[in-house]
């Protein structure tokens, strides 16, 4: 099992080996993206806050059953408030980490100095294609703080695909490109959801095989997939061995967004023809992917 040092890249450089699963005909279009997650959390009050003044996203609607960050009048984050949802048990799947991607070095540097003042920064790492800070929220749950190298500048191997590691990250060369705001840049968005499985196999079989996302990347015991050329909108690992699918606190569901509504159409009908089941939701569908984690599917908004 990779330990947290390669994670967060506190160890060597990790391998970065070529992939070439893909899928001619994909039920997610390759123009799809991350939209919001949500989490359930028991106290509301210091979750609000830890995203609000650490992380930097702007509070967009609030009441006792939850509330809404994200940037300008765009939601990211859900939070909905459950106080008597039983905390998340080490033999749970679920949430890795929501990474949410900012534009550019000086919007991250300007995220470190948060981290510093406020919270506590778990690991910093390079990897090729990014660059990453880490952190926990004051329930648990992993969080990500990264921003894109320009795509031409990604390695890829031999067959053209995405090449990622892990190094270490010179946190104070990107402490001192911070433009010292106290919010996220308008352009903010959750770049990726990192999930723990119980199975790989089981998420290979559904996100690659049936959703038709590529494989960018994979390690020992994990998977990054991506609708697209992107390095990866959903990452997958079994590193920490959890046996049981994901419970009550922790995530709650997680968005992917396609072009249009013939899109959105096309999806459900394809799922539905490959024998998941689907759910009505008033801006799109719903499933229920292994490990009971809940994904919902919309079309972009005009």
């Amino acid at each position: 099992m990779p330990t947290f040092a390669r994670v967060f890249g506190r160890g060597p450089p990790s391998p970065a080996p070529t992939v070439t699963t893909t899928n001619d005909d994909p039920l997610v279009p390759t123009d799809a993206h991350v939209g919001r997650t949500a989490l359930t959390v028991a106290d509301l009050d210091a979750t609000v806050a830890f995203y609000r003044d650490v992380v930097g996203l702007a509070v967009l609607s609030r009441d006792d059953a939850g509330a809404e960050l994200g940037v300008e009048d765009r939601p990211l984050l859900v939070l909905e408030r459950d106080e008597n949802a039983a905390p998340r048990r080490r033999t749970e799947a679920g949430l890795f980490h929501t990474a949410i991607r900012v534009p550019d070095r000086d919007a991250l540097g300007a995220a470190l100095e948060r981290v510093r003042e406020q919270w506590r920064l778990d690991g910093a790492s390079d990897h090729y294609v990014s660059e990453a800070l880490y952190l926990r929220d004051p329930e648990d749950n992993g969080v990500e703080i990264y921003a894109d190298r320009p795509r031409e500048e990604w390695p890829r191997g031999d067959d053209g695909r995405i090449e990622m590691g892990t190094v270490r990250l010179d946190v104070e060369a990107l402490a001192a490109l911070s433009d010292g705001s106290d919010r996220m840049p308008p352009v903010t968005d959750v770049g990726h959801v990192h999930l723990e499985t119980t199975s790989v196999p089981a998420a290979r079989s559904f996100y690659v095989d049936t959703l038709g996302l590529t494989v960018q990347s994979q390690q020992p015991s994990a998977l990054f997939l991506a609708a697209g050329d992107y390095h990866h909108h959903i990452g997958v690992n079994a590193w920490n061995d959890r046996t049981e699918p994901a419970g009550d606190r922790g995530l709650a569901w997680v968005e992917l967004v396609v072009p249009d509504q013939d899109a959105l159409a096309r999806l459900r009908r394809g799922l539905e023809e490959s024998g998941v089941a689907t759910s009505e939701r008033p801006d799109g569908f719903a499933v229920t992917a292994p490990d009971d984690i809940r994904l919902r599917f919309r079309a972009a908004r005009d």
